[in-house]
């Protein structure tokens, strides 16, 4: 099992519960949260024993009240940290050498987890896009420190912060613990692979806050963070939208803080918990020659 429990925030997509799926495929424990209409549709697909019903119901502010209940049932069955994911993640990759390698969820789970724990002062972890790890370049760098984490993050509970906003909810709370002096985690060494929101994937937050994409909510998205955190946040055009932009690097420098309870000279190596294993013909010269010699 993971150190720490895992929870997925889900409405409107029994039909296609991307993340749920490969959780299951991949032997994650799990609870999906659900609004109490749509609970049996979520139970018939995937078995109530991975369904958690929510005791609330279209409030229309988005999703950051049921990821407050995650974090609140985590304090209340005694953890010190929990996770929390979108619903439309369908894989985990490790990235080594420029290649993007599909990697066994609940491993890479278990290796943000330790990771997370030997530092006193680590507020969120999360793991990058996919699409963001650029080979020769990001791929490089293990993880980013005081940065934006989103969609699938590890959170500290003893924090006074919470999940407030209806848009940016993930920016906003990632402001709010730099801003008091913790720091987060961005991992580049494990990514996930993401459904795009451009692809408008039924359900979730593209029927309920961005229906229709309509330009006069792209502005409030971006000027509602901006009116909370104008120290840090400058409303911009970027890919002919209005986008909220933050100079992450520029703004926090807050510094990791080493457990003194931990022999950091008799650290395991991590890397021996993770074995090859050949799915399907490899075609990709590199890969062929990383697999003949890790396997």
């Amino acid at each position: 099992m993971n150190k720490y429990p895992v929870y997925i925030v889900s409405k409107g997509r029994w039909e296609n519960p991307l993340t749920a799926r490969f959780f299951i495929k991949d032997n994650v424990d799990f609870k999906i949260l659900v609004e109490p209409q749509e609970y049996k549709n979520y139970c018939d697909v995937l078995g109530k024993k991975y369904v958690m019903e929510l005791p609330f119901e279209n409030l229309g502010v988005g999703s950051y009240p049921a990821r407050n209940f995650a974090w609140e049932d985590s304090i209340k069955k005694g953890y010190d940290r929990h996770w929390l994911f979108d619903d439309n993640i369908h894989k985990i990759r490790r990235i080594n050498r420029g290649l993007k390698i599909p990697c066994n969820a609940k491993k890479a789970l278990q290796t943000v987890e330790d990771f997370t724990d030997r530092y006193e002062n680590v507020a969120i972890t999360g793991f990058n896009y996919s699409t963001f790890v650029v080979p020769g370049c990001s791929d490089k760098k293990p993880f980013y420190l005081n940065v934006h984490a989103y969609s699938a993050m590890l959170i500290k509970n003893n924090m006074p912060y919470r999940w407030r906003l209806k848009y940016n909810e993930d920016v906003d709370l990632c402001l709010q613990v730099l801003d008091n002096g913790y720091c987060t985690i961005l991992f580049n060494a494990f990514t996930v692979d993401k459904t795009s929101t451009v692809a408008k994937m039924k359900g979730g937050n593209q029927d309920e806050l961005y229906k229709n994409n309509a330009y006069e909510k792209k502005v409030l998205k971006t000027k509602s963070l901006e009116e909370i955190w104008p120290q840090y946040v400058k409303t911009i055009m970027r890919y002919d939208r209005p986008h909220h932009y933050v100079d992450w690097k520029g703004h926090f420098k807050n510094k990791l803080v080493r457990k003194k309870t931990i022999d950091w000279n008799k650290l395991k190596n991590l890397e021996k918990n993770f074995k090859l294993k050949k799915v399907k013909e490899i075609k990709n010269k590199l890969l062929q020659d990383f697999y003949k010699e890790k396997k």
